[in-house]
């Protein structure tokens, strides 16, 4: 067998390999005289059925199946012989197959970039010492009375106003007919004032009064986010059910035991502070390995396979994809496609790719290893987050070795994130507090 390594650039390779008629030969005579020891063709017995009839009904599968074989291994033993790091999967170019020929074909293939030893230690980095504030706990509080207010009906007489919480059922029509996009919907609920539909929409519900229908007709912009009403005329047949108020619940002792597994008010001011001190730490950290990355990508210089590139890009696309079914909406209701965001994010996907890169490089350069000790450890820290038992941790990840894999090698990573911080100086600072700003609830279904 003859290969040659052809260099496309410093990750990409086209390897050409050459196999001697003698060894095609050899691979077909094999394959026939397989078929002819089971083949049942009728007017011959078993394992007596002439070659040039085997070959005449089984050509086409035998000799894809020979071509198949002979491209595995011998790609399997030119990639061996040469050394190469694959990425991704082979994409091969054969000729057709034939006894009195070698047979040659081509096989791009993408390989992981040769990094030179990284000079990672003594890096100045700057943290940020985020503290939680007693106002902050208060914002938080002030959200759970929010998520749990209740709504209920004013028995008044009275017309809609800004800031009221109305139950409405509505029907969109564009010229008069069904508009698919707006579909009946019943029993919706919306604070007037919020937008949830349009101001148009809010402005033409106040003054409604209870039992009442209305035709209300919305202008959508052009450059709304759902394309398919962006500069649509729509009329809504509305009908005002009943008009609410929002009654908020004391923020007392009751309060806390009815969200939980609190004694009192106070724990769950606790908790609260617990949970936001634990996000600044992480904040603190992400900032962290921002610097670290921009500092050791500006050390680095190397290609990026691209197989690897639009590995990660599919993964940012089918995040998108899943975000968007989560509120009922597609990439082509808000204006996207696939490509677009392809388009948007490629630079992103590449960044990301070497940061996987150089934290491989340094697990290798440093022979990071993982204990069973330090495995197990994590794994318990797993199952009292998803409150499962430690067995069936093990047990899941027994029974998927490619997600223990991924398991282990995501804990390497952070291991060498913490042997670059522990390597750095650190200089700490108290950056001015940010004034919490609650959000609010638009609508309920």
């Amino acid at each position: 067998m003859q290969v040659t390594v052809e260099n496309v650039n410093s990750v990409k390779k086209i390897i050409h390999v050459e196999i001697p008629e003698s060894s095609v030969s050899q691979e077909l005579d094999n394959a026939y005289n397989q078929i002819k020891k089971t083949a049942k063709i009728k007017g011959f017995r078993p394992g007596k059925v002439p070659r040039n009839v085997i070959e005449r009904l089984f050509k086409k599968e035998v000799h894809a199946d020979v071509s198949s074989k002979l491209i595995q291994d011998s790609l399997i033993q030119a990639i061996k012989e040469n050394d190469l790091r694959i990425v991704g999967s082979p994409k091969v170019d054969p000729q057709e197959i034939n006894a009195k020929v070698p047979f040659k074909y081509e096989a791009t293939v993408e390989v992981s970039p040769k990094i030179e030893d990284l000079d990672f230690k003594g890096l100045t980095l700057k943290k940020n010492l985020y503290e939680a504030s007693d106002a902050e706990v208060d914002v938080q509080l002030k959200l759970l009375q929010k998520n749990t207010a209740q709504l209920k009906t004013i028995e008044e007489k009275r017309p809609v106003q800004k800031g009221d919480y109305v139950l409405i059922d509505y029907e969109g029509f564009k010229d008069g007919k069904p508009f698919p996009e707006l579909g009946k919907t019943d029993n919706f609920t919306l604070k007037v004032g919020n937008k949830v539909i349009s101001q148009e929409f809010d402005d033409q519900l106040a003054g409604m009064n209870p039992g009442e229908s209305k035709r209300i007709g919305v202008h959508f912009p052009p450059d709304h986010a759902n394309k398919n009403m962006a500069n649509q005329k729509i009329e809504f047949k509305t009908i005002l059910k009943e008009i609410r108020e929002e009654i908020l619940p004391n923020i007392d002792d009751d309060f806390a035991k009815d969200l939980g597994d609190y004694k009192n008010l106070e724990e769950l001011k606790n908790k609260i502070l617990e949970n936001l001190k634990s996000g600044y730490e992480k904040r603190a950290e992400q900032e962290l390995n921002e610097q670290i990355f921009r500092a050791l990508i500006d050390k680095t210089n190397f290609e990026v396979p691209e197989v690897l590139v639009e590995t990660e890009l599919e993964g940012i696309i089918s995040d998108a994809e899943r975000s968007f079914q989560y509120r009922n909406a597609t990439l082509e209701d808000m204006g996207l496609s696939r490509e677009k965001i392809a388009l948007r994010y490629r630079e992103t996907a590449e960044k990301q790719v070497r940061r996987y890169l150089i934290l491989d490089k340094i697990i290798d350069q440093e022979k990071l290893t993982l204990s069973d000790e330090e495995l197990e450890s994590e794994m318990k820290k797993m199952a009292e987050t998803v409150k499962q038992s430690l067995e069936d941790i093990k047990q899941f990840y027994n029974h998927n070795k490619d997600r223990l894999d991924a398991f282990k090698h995501g804990l390497l990573e952070k291991k060498a994130m913490r042997l670059i911080i522990d390597s750095s100086k650190i200089e700490e600072t108290r950056p001015e507090r940010e004034k919490p700003v609650p959000s609010s609830s638009e609508s309920k279904e």
